[in-house]
């Protein structure tokens, strides 16, 4: 791979201290404008009477009082020699936040290539905010509260230092780990199996060109599209227009989809500025990093999905700590009591939220990365809570069946450690089934098309899978702009996750749809491998 894009050995200098005026040498102690009669090289006669007298009471003091100021002074000094100075901890060299120039700076400069190269070791002398909770994040979504999701999880403690190998390098098989089909070998052949074809793969690449003309110059992306150099070109943009961290993060989530990372591919500056904008945007604090903005933890759980999923495919050491601050922000904010998340930290959960948070936290198992037992513990506390029919259904933040939120539980818990046997999940699947793909849901579509796909190994072979991909692909196909700038884009549906993401989010959702055979590889497949949660 190609790794000159990222610049460890020239990070932006720090901020230097004022040089002071030459006006203020008149005032500075170690050159005085008026010296004193005394300020010669003699010492006055007070200065003579204070040194005699302290002679003096250094000869009429105890020998014992003698001795033992002698071995303080002793030990004092061996202790300052002995005892290392503290080390600051690695959180705390490092902010990724925005400086007051950069936010106050305008979003739409004319030269995208102003945008400094992708560097996080630079240091900033910024003060580090100091907080346990982020205070007035508004309970509001890009996404429908009712109708949300989730993905899957294969979690396990591990250490940094087991970095693993590269996702991409060898991936003609079907083994090892669940982002190994994201290869160009590995992806055209699973393309052949699941059921794809040339005009997915052309629907995709025509998504991420769309995508990309739409990326704003700081690197980010806006749910309001228009906003930046579309121009107002294209249609249908979303009202939630200050989540820009959430717009970034699921515009990115397409290009890591089919390979392209910050490294190598043909968007690979793409990918390099979005990365430095979300970098730039975390908020640092003794609890993680934070990435929630107007998008409240989705935008969180989101940004932490692409930094973990773009470590892995890379082993960029300069992701490392970014990646694991988010996922230390998402064990923080979960609900003490009932393990899910939402969209205040430590807020009781809904089966959306949950589904992002748990999503990201399989990610970071996939890049060795540290997650908590009790995190994933939490989560499937939360499962159990809003649970029906023994967990054939899931509703919202209690126990309903509620299509969307059915097909986020179930994945989640086939990534928790339901075998393909259990009843319950296939008393879900065969609801799904029933379902079939829907006409103007997106959300639902994303979640639903990779549990039928994990159940049934995503084969042809297997007629729940044909009649389900059969009909989602063609409609994805035939919906997809064709002319003029939209071109590559989606737009569909009334509803409330619709109006608020606007076309950038049914771009991405449609993307990743498309891009099921090789985004995570099949569970329930011979080929492919697991972990267990940590217990």
């Amino acid at each position: 791979m190609a790794k000159n894009d990222i610049n460890h050995d020239n990070p932006m200098p720090l901020k230097a201290a004022p040089i002071p005026h030459p006006d203020d040498a008149a005032d500075h102690p170690k050159n005085p404008k008026n010296p004193s009669p005394n300020s010669g090289n003699q010492p006055s006669e007070d200065a003579l009477d204070d040194r005699h007298l302290l002679v003096q009471l250094w000869r009429d003091s105890p020998s014992w009082l003698s001795s033992l100021v002698m071995h303080m002074v002793v030990l004092l000094i061996l202790a300052l020699w002995i005892i290392p100075a503290p080390e600051e901890p690695a959180s705390a060299e490092l902010l990724f936040s925005k400086t007051d120039a950069e936010a106050d700076a305008p979003q739409d400069i004319e030269d995208p290539d102003d945008v400094p190269d992708f560097n996080l070791d630079e240091a900033l002398d910024a003060p580090q905010p100091d907080t346990d909770i982020i205070e007035d994040i508004p309970s509001f979504s890009p996404y429908d509260d009712i109708e949300e999701a989730a993905a899957s999880v294969e979690l396990v403690e591990f250490g940094t230092e087991l970095g693993p190998d590269s996702l991409l390098g060898d991936a003609s098989g079907f083994e090892g780990n669940a982002l190994s089909g994201r290869g160009h070998k590995a992806r055209s052949r699973l393309v052949r199996r699941g059921g794809g074809g040339k005009g997915t793969e052309d629907a995709v690449a025509l998504a991420l060109k769309w995508l990309a003309a739409h990326q704003r110059a700081d690197g980010s992306w806006s749910f309001d599209h228009q906003l930046g150099p579309c121009q107002g070109r294209c249609p249908n943009p979303g009202n939630l227009t200050t989540a820009c961290n959430g717009a970034t993060a699921i515009a990115l989530l397409p290009f890591l989809g089919m390979g392209q990372t910050h490294l190598e591919g043909e968007y690979k500056d793409v990918v390099r500025r979005g990365l430095y904008f979300l970098t730039r945007s975390m908020k640092v604090t003794r609890n993680g990093g934070s990435l929630m903005d107007d998008g409240n933890m989705y935008s969180h759980g989101l940004g932490s999905i692409v930094l973990c999923e773009a470590y892995a495919m890379t082993q960029d050491r300069s992701l490392h700590q970014p990646a694991q601050l988010a996922l230390n922000f998402i064990a923080y904010a979960q609900d003490p009591v009932g393990g899910g998340w939402r969209y205040r930290v430590q807020e009781p959960g809904d089966t959306s939220v949950v589904g992002w948070q748990i999503m990201a936290l399989k990610s970071g198992h996939m890049s060795y990365l540290t997650v908590q037992a009790s995190t994933v513990r939490g989560a499937s506390k939360f499962l159990d809570s809003v649970q029906a029919e023994s967990g054939s259904f899931y509703g919202y933040t209690e126990p309903a069946r509620r299509t969307s939120t059915t097909a986020i539980g179930l994945l989640c818990r086939m990534y928790l450690g339901w075998k393909q046997d259990n009843p319950a999940l296939q008393g879900g699947i065969a609801h799904l089934d029933q379902t079939g793909p829907s006409d103007t849901n997106f959300y639902y579509n994303y979640y639903a098309t990779q549990v039928m796909f994990q159940y049934t190994g995503g084969k042809t072979s297997n007629p729940m899978w044909d009649r389900w991909n059969t009909k989602m692909k063609n409609q994805l196909l035939t919906t997809q702009a064709k002319e003029g700038h939209a071109a590559g884009s989606w737009f569909a549906g009334n509803d409330h996750c619709v109006q608020k993401g606007g076309r950038l989010y049914c771009t991405a959702m449609a993307a990743m749809i498309l891009e099921v055979y090789y985004r995570h590889m099949p569970i329930y497949r011979e080929e492919a491998t697991t972990d267990d949660f940590p217990e």
